[in-house]
């Protein structure tokens, strides 16, 4: 999907209430799983959050209850992709060298030979 087209889709998207923008994404996984390809990817989490929505979305859970669950679960979201990003920084640093540490230590000055 080219630039334009996405900017024109979300302005759009934008202005209309929260309940039509569902009425949209159902029709969008509608048209997915009758002519796409391959399914669009989601990371885990994402998988998650959107099982949730379409659980509340099916139980008739009012829209602005639905809005806010799922602004908790972005942030959620946002965390735990934080820590793991912290987390594998943490492991993908390298060690320091033994000698290394060890060449911290100020030199010994040797007292002069006697004469």
């Amino acid at each position: 999907m080219n630039d334009i087209l996405r900017e024109r889709l979300l302005r759009r998207l934008e202005a209309l209430p929260e309940d039509r923008v569902y009425q949209v994404l159902n029709f969008v996984e509608f048209l997915e799983s009758k002519y796409a390809a391959r399914q669009a990817g989601a990371p885990a989490f994402q998988k998650v959050a959107e099982t949730l929505e379409d659980t509340l979305r099916a139980g008739r859970v009012p829209v602005n209850i639905i809005s806010g669950t799922m602004d908790a679960v972005g942030k959620a979201g946002k965390f735990l992709e934080g820590l793991a990003a912290a987390g594998k920084a943490a492991i993908e640093k390298p060690p320091v060298p033994k000698a290394a540490a060890q060449d911290k230590t100020p030199p010994v000055e040797e007292p002069p030979p006697p004469a």
